[in-house]
Order: C-alpha cells, then structure tokens, then sequence
C-alpha cells in the first residue's frame, strides 16, 4: 500500500481528498495535516509516501513546506494539490521535484489518472532495478510513467479508464510471452480483479488483446489474453 499524506488548512476539503484517496486501490491515508507544522511532524513520525499538499496553509506555504522537508533528508513525493494557479508557484513547485500539480477544484477522475501514474511511476522504478544503474531505454520508462492523459480528452479511452494504467496492463502482457487471465493480470500489477478485467475486455475490444478460453474439468471456461504485437 502507497502511504499518503492529505495537507489542507481545510478540513472539509481534507476530508473529500481523503475519501477519494481511499476509493483508488493501492492507497491509503496515513495521516492528515492542516499546518505545515503538521506535516512536517506526520512525516517525521510516520513512513509517508505521497503527501498530497495544498500551498496555502496558515503557518507556511506549501512549497516553504517541501523545501524545509528537502533541507531536512525528507524524500517523500509530494503533488501538489491547491488552488495556486500562477505561473511562478507552479514553476517552483516543478524545481522542488513535486510530480503533479493538480488545481482547484477539480475531478475524482483528476485526482486518480494522477495517482494511477504515481503507482505506475513505482512500480516502473521497481521494475527497472530500484537503485541500480539505469539506461537510456531504462530513464525512458520512469520518466514516461508519470505522463497523464485526462480520460475525458483520451480517443478511444471510455469514462473511468486511464492511459498509466492500460499501459501498465500491456506492459505486464507484453513482457509475460504467454496469455494471462485476469486474476494473473491482477496480481502483477496491484489493481482489484475486477478492475483488471474492466481494461482486459475493453482492450480485447480494440484489437490489443486475443482472447482464448481455457477449460477445466469443472465449471466456466478461463479466459486469458494474450499481448497482440502492433
């Protein structure tokens, strides 16, 4: 599970973020914070992975929060979430390393295309040797897994699917060389079977998958897909 930090001076709004962190497999809400005091604390107390950070708090900004993290050793990601949308706060907060910056108000579906990328960006860095020595195709990958593409602007995508996770989802196809059925799918890259299954038949549909059946001795045939080289 992705530990995540919710920081909002508002509690009503810390409370929204906090449902809809919850409603995203993978993720939890570790902790909650309404000061960058707060925050700071929670980090320093507690594994955090993901701080979810407005900029305007009461005590301090939420870019002096990460910088004040970054002097203290905190490596913890940080996205930005708030209702900062100048162009200079949104370029300090790229040169303190936040990876997303996600403006009030916004979508369910914002917030989660962002998270989603956040785990494929993860579990890409897990993929590739963690601290190991990376090459060029290697740095590709990890920097490509944080592209967002809103599923309301995606051809082809249909409402609740994101383009990081049908990546993810191929990518597990492409690299296994045989057929997969959903719960295989689903246990490779943390997502619910059921969500598995909901992309596996849409990208069947489109022609990125074969399917073929399966049959046991008893009860419905499995089905299993298999990568379908372009």
């Amino acid at each position: 599970m992705i530990n995540v930090l919710i920081v909002d001076d508002d509690f009503r709004v810390a409370e929204i973020n906090a449902k809809y962190v919850g409603k995203v497999p993978g993720f939890r809400v570790a902790s909650r914070a309404h000061s960058a005091a707060q925050a700071l604390a929670a980090v320093e107390r507690a594994t955090i992975d993901l701080v979810l950070l407005d900029h305007y708090l009461p005590d301090q900004t939420g870019l002096e929060l990460v910088h004040r993290m970054r002097e203290q050793g905190h490596g913890t990601d940080v996205i930005m979430i708030t209702a900062a949308g100048d162009v200079a706060t949104v370029q300090a907060a790229m040169r303190l390393g936040a990876l997303h910056y996600l403006v009030k108000p916004f979508t369910f579906t914002a917030l989660r295309t962002r998270l989603d990328s956040y785990a494929a960006l993860r579990r890409t860095v897990d993929r590739v040797g963690g601290r190991g020595v990376a090459g060029q195709e290697q740095v590709d990958r990890i920097f490509g897994a944080l592209r967002t593409t809103p599923a309301s602007s995606s051809p082809g995508l249909p409402s609740g699917h994101s383009e990081p996770t049908t990546d993810l989802i191929c990518d597990v196809l492409h690299r296994s060389g045989r057929p997969l059925s959903a719960h295989e799918v689903a246990a490779r890259t943390g997502l619910s079977r059921s969500t598995a299954q909901r992309y596996l038949r849409r990208l069947e549909q489109v022609g990125r998958l074969q399917l073929s059946l399966k049959y046991g001795d008893t009860g419905r045939p499995e089905h299993r897909y298999a990568w379908v080289a372009p």
